[in-house]
């Protein structure tokens, strides 16, 4: 199957909060709940040509500390490896904003 760029479900609030609330219990206080990527990046790479969509991987710093690594994708599945992939997102917390459904 060849990714045509609509992959993907839209979500209810009810159930991505259930979701995230879910996770939120399953960890220890002040770990990484969500991480910010400005959509400088995210246009970046949904600029590529014959990029699909993007793929996130989950990554582990070398002091432990989560993250997520962005790359693009083409229509065939494969990661865009030589073009742009974006990291170092600003993690909530402690960059969190105003008290939310999926953080609070």
């Amino acid at each position: 199957m060849a990714f045509d760029g609509s992959e993907g479900k839209v979500v209810s609030l009810t159930e991505a909060s259930d979701w995230t609330a879910r996770f939120r219990d399953s960890i220890t206080p002040g770990d990484t709940l969500g991480h910010f990527f400005g959509y400088e990046k995210i246009n970046l790479i949904l600029a590529q040509e014959g990029c699909m969509g993007i793929r996130i991987y989950y990554g582990l710093e070398e002091d432990d500390t989560k993250n997520l690594i962005l790359v693009g994708v083409d229509a065939e599945q494969n990661d865009m490896e030589n073009g742009v992939i974006v990291e170092k997102a600003i993690k909530c917390p402690p960059t969190c904003g105003n008290g939310s459904k999926l953080n609070s």
